[in-house]
C-alpha cells in the first residue's frame, strides 16, 4: 500500500490533484486508515495509469469518469480509440515541427491550407446537408449556387481566410477530419436541435454566475456542453475549439456584449472562465 505522497512521487501528479480526484469520485483510495491517511494498492495505481493516459489525450475529467465507471467498458475499443487520438496528436506535433523547420531555413511559409479542388469538394458536401430553403437564401443573395461557390473559393485565397482554415485543422486534428466533418455534418433540423441545446446549456451556466466555476454543478454543465459540441461540430475532441471560444468571450468586447445581451450581464466572462477552468485546471 502506498500513501498519497508516495503515489504523487511515483506518478508526478500533485497531492492536491489526487485529493481533487478523490473528491469528484474519479480516483478514490483503496482505503483510509484510522489516522485518516489515504492508501492505494497496486490495482489502484494501475487505474490511475489509465486515467493519466486519457488525460494525456485531452479527454475532460467528466468524460474520463464516465468511461472508468462504465460496466460495459471494452478495453480493446478504448485502446483503439486512444491509438487513433494519439496518432492525431502526433500529426499535429509533426506539422508544428515542420513549420518550425521551414522558419529556421528562412523559407516563406505556405499559408494555403486547402487547395481549390478540396474546397470544391467541401462545398459540395456542405450543400448536401442544406435544405432547399437554406440554399434559396444564398441564391437570392448571389444569384445562383454556382456564383456563391465561386465567390467563396475566390475569397479563400485571402491569407486571413486561410488562417481561419488553419484554425479549423487545429480543432479537428487534421485536414481529412475537417473534410469528413462536412460529409457527416448533422442535417439542418438536427443541427438546429443541437444549437438550441447548446444555447440552453449556456443559459444554465450563465444562471450559475456567482458560483465557483470549479464547483461540481458548473463543471457538470460544461461537461454536457463538451458532449453536445462533439455531436454538433463532429469534433473528436472539442477542447481547442471551446477554449478559443472561451478566449473570445473574455477578450472580444463586441462578442461579449452580444453574449451578455442574450444570457445576461457578465455571462460571457463567466461562461469563458467556466470553460477554461474545466479544461485547464481540472
Amino acid at each position: 500500500m502506498k500513501t498519497v505522497k508516495e503515489v504523487s512521487e511515483l506518478t508526478g501528479i500533485s497531492v492536491r490533484t489526487l485529493h481533487y480526484y478523490d473528491e469528484i469520485g474519479l480516483f478514490k483510495p483503496t482505503e483510509v486508515n484510522e489516522a485518516g491517511y489515504r492508501l492505494y494498492d497496486d490495482k489502484a495505481i494501475d487505474k490511475l495509469g489509465q486515467i493519466l493516459v486519457f488525460k494525456e489525450l485531452d479527454i475532460p475529467l467528466a468524460d474520463i469518469k464516465l468511461i472508468m465507471e462504465s460496466p460495459d467498458l471494452d478495453s480493446s475499443s478504448v485502446l483503439a480509440k486512444q491509438r487513433k487520438m494519439l496518432c492525431l496528436k502526433k500529426q499535429r506535433i509533426e506539422r508544428i515541427i515542420a513549420g518550425i523547420d521551414e522558419m529556421l531555413k528562412g523559407d516563406n511559409m505556405d499559408f494555403k491550407v486547402f487547395d481549390e479542388t478540396e474546397l470544391q469538394d467541401m462545398f459540395s458536401d456542405m450543400l448536401e446537408n442544406m435544405t432547399e430553403s437554406q440554399q434559396q437564401i444564398f441564391i437570392d443573395q448571389y444569384g445562383s449556387i454556382e456564383n456563391w461557390k465561386n465567390q467563396l473559393i475566390e475569397r479563400a485565397s485571402d491569407e486571413k481566410v486561410q488562417k481561419n482554415y488553419s484554425k479549423l485543422v487545429e480543432w479537428y486534428g487534421d485536414k481529412d477530419a475537417v473534410k469528413e466533418s462536412m460529409k457527416s455534418a448533422p442535417k439542418s433540423d438536427v443541427f438546429a436541435s443541437y444549437q438550441k441545446r447548446m444555447g440552453d446549456i449556456q443559459q444554465r451556466i450563465a444562471d450559475m454566475k456567482g458560483t465557483d466555476v470549479n464547483s461540481f454543478e458548473v463543471r457538470q454543465l460544461v461537461g454536457e456542453y463538451d458532449f453536445v459540441a462533439k455531436q454538433l461540430y463532429q469534433l473528436e475532441n472539442p477542447k481547442a475549439f471551446l477554449l478559443d471560444m472561451a478566449k473570445g468571450y473574455q477578450e472580444n468586447e463586441e462578442l461579449a456584449k452580444g453574449i451578455d445581451m442574450v444570457y445576461g450581464s457578465g455571462a460571457a466572462k463567466y461562461i469563458g472562465e467556466a470553460i477554461e477552468w474545466f479544461y485547464l485546471r481540472g
